[in-house]
């Protein structure tokens, strides 16, 4: 008989992950990302906005600078501090809070628009982040998401990390969020209607090299891969990541430019 996961466990290995390194430095070069989602929630002036696992707080910068009475929320302090640096430098009111998407301090009806950039979909209990999503976020009002699909850059970059590093049994994929039908069913007791677009955001980079060298040191997941690992076997990861990169590569010899899909999806509530 399988252990049960350990859901407590799990979320505990996944904070210490996204901790390590210093995720601002790849999460700055998305914000393009949180502009986009914010456009395509028709987000108003004075409209209250909730971003759900901020990070560094692209998507509540993109809510602030238009006019919306953003709380940016993480259970990694040390990202949210990346958020408030950079509202700060531009003068934008927002409210900095630790918290937890599965456990969201905020009552129901709460907010006019939640919204979330490649953030909630890593959290372990996936069907519960949907539930939080819902409850917190008023009738009529939107949920905005973006996130990476399976088939895309990222999606099979994780498959890489994977084969070296395999996850906990039982964990699920975060890649679940980019795929239409299980989004679906992860949101059907709160949709009204949804509308989901294929997107592509492009990781330009010196080459191979110079991304895996950012990667393994600032970016959280890929960082605490590496750091598992020794001689040989890290060394397996590095020739398997070279090679989805340069296979994924559209900027010719020169220089590397990865197109990587996401679902950008914006939910109507019920």
């Amino acid at each position: 008989m399988s252990t049960p996961l350990d859901m407590n466990a799990l979320k505990a290995r996944q904070q210490a992950a996204w901790a390590s390194g210093d995720y601002a430095v790849i999460g700055t070069t998305l914000q393009l990302v949180g502009e986009r989602l914010a456009e395509a929630c028709d987000l108003r002036w004075d409209e209250k906005v909730l971003d759900v696992a901020a990070g560094n707080g692209n998507a509540t910068l993109a809510a602030a600078r238009r006019g919306c009475q953003v709380t940016s929320t993480d259970y990694v302090p040390e990202l949210l501090k990346r958020g408030e640096e950079r509202a700060r430098a531009e003068h934008l009111n927002v409210v900095f809070q630790v918290a937890d998407v599965e456990a969201l301090p905020f009552a129901d009806d709460s907010f006019d628009a939640v919204v979330s950039t490649f953030g909630v979909m890593f959290a372990p209990d996936q069907a519960q982040s949907a539930r939080e999503l819902g409850r917190v976020c008023r009738p009529g009002g939107r949920i905005g998401l973006a996130n990476w699909t399976p088939q895309g850059f990222v999606g099979q970059m994780f498959k890489t990390l994977g084969r070296h590093v395999p996850p906990p049994a039982g964990a699920q994929p975060p890649s679940r969020w980019g795929d239409e039908e299980q989004l679906q069913q992860l949101f059907n007791d709160s949709v009204g209607s949804i509308n989901i677009s294929h997107q592509h955001f492009n990781f330009r980079y010196r080459s191979a090299a110079h991304f895996i060298d950012v990667f393994k040191t600032w970016y959280g997941p890929v960082h605490k891969a590496f750091a598992s690992l020794d001689g040989e076997a890290a060394a397996a990861l590095e020739r398997d990541l070279a090679q989805l990169l340069n296979d994924s590569n559209v900027g010719g010899a020169s220089s590397l430019v990865v197109p990587s899909e996401y679902l950008e999806v914006v939910i109507t509530r019920r």
